[in-house]
């Protein structure tokens, strides 16, 4: 294992005094005003579009696009988003990026999970009667203003989804007056956790409807095609 890391050292060594080489040639040649730049070297990155991405570099995720980055998406969504980068891009193992999913699943299904991690953060961008859609945010805007709390343009909602009749607008709480209620297992599994993850899975062969039964049982996919 030791020579192999030492001989994957050097060849990665290589490759970036090739690409640098490279770089300095193909500058020489282009017009004075114009320059590429070496950014980095990456050994696996995972890409849904050229503005849509996630590379590993020295065991850090560096992600652009990726809900992992937005603020409009529960931490839960996020940071399961990011061990399955993790597992795929550092480790190269399919099946705890499985594990990952099984297990974050069964914690929602089974309410076991912090409102904390369930928060999602939305700005208010106009005066809120200004909104002709009256989105999730919006109303916990409302919910705020009846607690008297002044709310205008530029301020954050933190919200949760909670469980109760009506639509995802109708059951958004403030996450400060939440305390009490029970979230909307189905919200956080069906419109956060599965969209983040299957825009990951999917290339593995994973589709929503095998991530939605995948705590009942798992499909076996190799990495081959991926890497």
């Amino acid at each position: 294992m030791q020579n192999e890391s030492k001989e994957q050292i050097a060849i990665e060594k290589e490759i970036k005094a090739q690409a640098k080489k490279f770089l300095k040639d193909l500058n020489s040649n282009l017009p004075e005003s114009m320059e590429l730049e070496y950014e980095g070297f990456y050994r696996r990155g995972f890409f849904v579009s050229k503005k849509r991405y996630a590379v590993i570099e020295d065991g850090t995720i560096i992600a652009k696009g990726l809900e992992l980055v937005r603020r409009d998406w529960a931490p839960i969504a996020k940071e399961t988003q990011e061990k399955i980068l993790m597992a795929i891009l550092k480790e190269g193992d399919v099946e705890k990026a499985i594990e990952v999913v099984k297990k974050v699943l069964k914690r929602l299904k089974s309410g076991d999970v912090d409102m904390k991690e369930l928060i999602i953060h939305t700005q208010i961008t106009k005066r809120l009667q200004d909104y002709k859609q009256i989105g999730p945010h919006v109303v916990a805007a409302k919910r705020l203003e009846d607690h008297g709390i002044k709310i205008s343009r530029g301020t954050i909602i933190q919200y949760v989804v909670v469980k109760g009749k009506g639509s995802i607008s109708d059951k958004a709480i403030p996450y400060d007056y939440s305390e009490g209620y029970e979230y909307d297992k189905e919200y956080y599994i069906n419109n956060q956790l599965i969209p983040a993850v299957s825009r990951i899975m999917d290339s593995l062969g994973y589709s929503k409807e095998d991530l939605e039964d995948i705590s009942t049982g798992e499909k076996q996919q190799s990495l081959d095609a991926f890497f």
